[in-house]
């Protein structure tokens, strides 16, 4: 990280994944000069407005911090006029334009939560699970005016563990863009590392995920509906439907194999272990659930205030 201490460098992002690969930057002694990130947003039950994790932490350390809506030509006018060498950009939220991608000397350089030309967009991690892949990772490439298709300089895989979730994935995945970022940008900046065109013909596209994306539709095997839960956790979690009209958010599932003769939505068995129900193919078992107002809890804690005698779950649509 020596090669980094006197060399000026810009930053954009905005949630904790981008705050990630800026402390790694800053506690190896980068010079970072200036960060753009997201305006503040209303969070909490207040609706308080909140800095991003990254704005927070540029203010801890002294760093020049824009906040432009978008990024037109006035936001041009307030960056420093000392040129970066490198602009880090990190799920900043916004689309760059040209001049943006121009401002630094040598790059604008991304840190991307997939192996592109896997998973382009705005979604790779949850893309990922849902899909069912065996591994995923981190790629770290030139930005250019097309969504994350430019040159790649590095990239370093994981495999997806059983049962990981799209939060526990990110919390990895961030960690190692980050160590990644930190180990590729001397090379990048002495021109010893070489931007390996993708190959277009093998990308995938990872749309922005809505909250509607999150009902179950039981009419689906099980084995797709346990990634949807996986791939949904912590947002927008999945949620069932009862034929009553009661909405439940499922946190944790788990896919068994087995034919039920019953339809599918229809509640096979619920104890200790879970709530059973049935699928077009398997058996999906409810292992951690959630009642509108109410905390995030074991299905058995559920079940000892809940009957599911004759309990049925809809199919979203």
């Amino acid at each position: 990280m020596n090669a980094l201490a006197h060399v000026p460098l810009a930053f954009a992002g905005t949630p904790e994944f981008a705050a990630a690969s800026l402390r790694a930057l800053l506690d190896g002694g980068a010079r970072v000069d200036c960060v753009l990130t997201q305006p503040d947003r209303p969070a909490g039950r207040g609706r308080k407005l909140t800095a991003s994790p990254v704005k927070a932490l540029a203010l801890e350390h002294g760093i020049a911090v824009l906040q432009p809506q978008r990024l037109d030509a006035s936001v041009g006018e307030s960056i420093p006029r000392l040129r970066p060498k490198l602009l880090v950009v990190a799920a900043y939220g916004l689309i760059l334009p040209q001049w943006l991608l121009d401002w630094p000397e040598v790059a604008a350089v991304n840190v991307h939560a997939s192996l592109l030309p896997r998973w382009r967009g705005a979604s790779p991690i949850q893309q990922s699970i849902l899909a069912g892949d065996s591994d995923t990772g981190v790629s770290i490439m030139r930005m250019t005016r097309g969504l994350d298709e430019g040159p790649v300089f590095s990239r370093r895989a994981t495999p997806i563990a059983t049962g990981e979730t799209a939060g526990e994935l990110h919390d990895r995945l961030a960690g190692l863009g980050a160590a990644l970022l930190v180990e590729t940008l001397p090379g990048i900046l002495a021109g010893s590392v070489t931007a390996e065109p993708q190959d277009a013909a093998r990308a995938s596209y990872a749309p922005r995920i809505a909250k509607a994306d999150g009902l179950l539709d039981w009419t689906r095997p099980a084995e797709e509906l346990e990634r949807r839960v996986r791939a949904f956790n912590p947002w927008p979690v999945a949620e069932a439907r009862t034929a009553s009209g009661e909405r439940l958010r499922i946190w944790r599932a788990a896919a068994r194999a087995g034919r039920a003769a019953a339809a599918p939505g229809t509640v096979l068995a619920a104890g200790d272990d879970g709530i059973e129900v049935a699928t077009a193919d398997g058996i999906l078992r409810i292992t951690s659930l959630q009642a509108p107002g109410g905390r995030v809890m074991p299905a058995a804690a559920w079940l000892a205030a809940h009957s599911t005698d004759g309990m049925r779950f809809v199919a979203a649509g």
